[in-house]
């Protein structure tokens, strides 16, 4: 079966309210970040994608209140600041941090494709927050946030959107994080019916990030055809909203872990234990060069841990990984963590907050932190390939997608 990737009437923000209204995803922030960002501006998308912010901190963040606050909010935005494409599109959605540049494709990820594997998952959910997108995307009758996908880059797809690029952007905005974001929309009837062939043409599509919107996309479309069992194939409901990127443009950064305590070792007690599967040395570098190599912060000192040979399957793609290779060896047998999933001593910090966080954790309330090299986009895939799973916490993408940016309803 070919790749249906899909193009649709999207909404999106009058030009003049694109960078007010742009925010980052629902879960980078939480509610009190949410609430301090928004402030101030109504027309930021935080009051749909996070609409407790508007309502009594008490409030359990599932209750049907914040839904039905985020669909008030959602239809007064859209109403006051969005219009409707008056054809289907494709859309580019550029970021720039930095020196790092990405491209994308804004288009509808067919929940069919999903199902059958077509679209590859590496990482396993947690069914409230399924449960929580999809009562958000039900109630809201739209994806409004984006799924990251990507794909093994095509030469063709690179050359459209190139061409594309060079034309003028519907926006163009540095948000105060000092990403810039932005978007031109392919209305030609060729490229639009190239860019189809070309997707279809391609074996599969990998989730980067976003695991939870795209199966929370399936879950709605499954109740929605339950409830229409004549659903027609083209509805935009067997559609969810995505960003799909080349692979040879994903910017992986680390992610970090922190533990609170040594599972009841002093600190000589605990270095004696991890030298038995690991090399210690202390090291002013606070960031690991390569993989294997993992930095750790200690009593106030740094230093570089080095697996042992043998103490990992290298022919394995999942027990290989660095995540893997320090839960196996140190997180489980010395600090006790069995599954880091549920595990309230250890906690991740994104690689975009630097080693300086990991730091002032320590100094605050955790003992010992670790640095990690990042995994890389060829060990996603490659996982991803294999029908595997990687461990959770595994890969920090950035720069984030904004959502507002284009919304893809049914």
């Amino acid at each position: 079966m070919p790749i249906d990737v899909h193009p649709f009437r999207g909404l999106r923000p009058k030009r003049e309210l694109a960078e007010k209204i742009a925010a980052p995803p629902y879960d980078v922030l939480s509610s009190d970040e949410a609430r301090a960002m928004a402030a101030g501006n109504e027309l930021s998308f935080l009051h749909v994608g996070k609409p407790e912010i508007d309502l009594d901190p008490a409030i359990d963040l599932y209750d049907d209140r914040v839904y039905q606050k985020g669909k008030q909010n959602y239809d007064a935005l859209i109403q006051k600041a969005y219009a409707r494409d008056p054809a289907p599109r494709y859309y580019i959605y550029q970021q720039r941090m930095g020196d790092h540049v990405q491209a994308g494709i804004v288009a509808g990820a067919s929940v069919d494709d999903y199902q059958a594997e077509r679209i590859k998952k590496h990482e396993l959910t947690r069914i409230d927050k399924e449960i929580d997108r999809t009562r958000h995307i039900e109630v809201m009758r739209a994806h409004t946030g984006p799924v990251f996908l990507t794909y093994r880059a095509e030469r063709e797809i690179d050359a459209i959107v190139d061409r594309v690029r060079g034309g003028q952007p519907e926006y163009d905005f540095v948000a105060p994080d000092q990403i810039g974001h932005t978007l031109w929309v392919i209305d030609g009837d060729r490229d639009l019916a190239r860019l189809h062939e070309l997707f279809a043409a391609l074996p599969c599509l990998y989730v980067a990030d976003g695991h939870h919107r795209s199966a929370s996309g399936a879950r709605v479309r499954d109740a929605y055809r339950q409830a229409h069992p004549d659903l027609k194939p083209d509805h935009e409901v067997n559609y969810f909203l995505a960003v799909i990127f080349p692979h040879d443009q994903m910017q992986i950064l680390p992610y970090n872990r922190v533990v609170k305590d040594l599972h009841g070792l002093d600190v000589e007690g605990f270095k004696k234990k991890a030298a038995d599967k690991f090399e210690l040395k202390p090291v002013a570098e606070k960031q690991p060069d390569r993989s294997r190599c993992f930095g750790m912060f200690l009593g106030d000192q740094w230093y570089r841990l080095t697996a042992r040979p043998g103490s990992f399957d290298e022919r394995d793609p999942v027990k290989s990984l660095d995540v893997s290779i320090l839960q196996a060896n140190l997180l489980d047998p010395i600090l006790g963590i069995q599954d880091p999933r549920t595990d309230k001593r250890i906690d991740f910090v994104g690689g975009i907050r630097g080693v300086g966080e990991l730091e002032r954790r320590c100094r605050k309330d955790c003992q010992v932190a670790f640095s990690m090299f990042p995994t890389t986009i060829d060990q996603l895939m490659a996982i991803a390939d294999a029908g595997q799973i990687m461990p959770p916490k595994s890969t920090w993408f950035e720069p984030k997608l904004r959502d507002g940016m284009v919304v893809h309803d049914y």
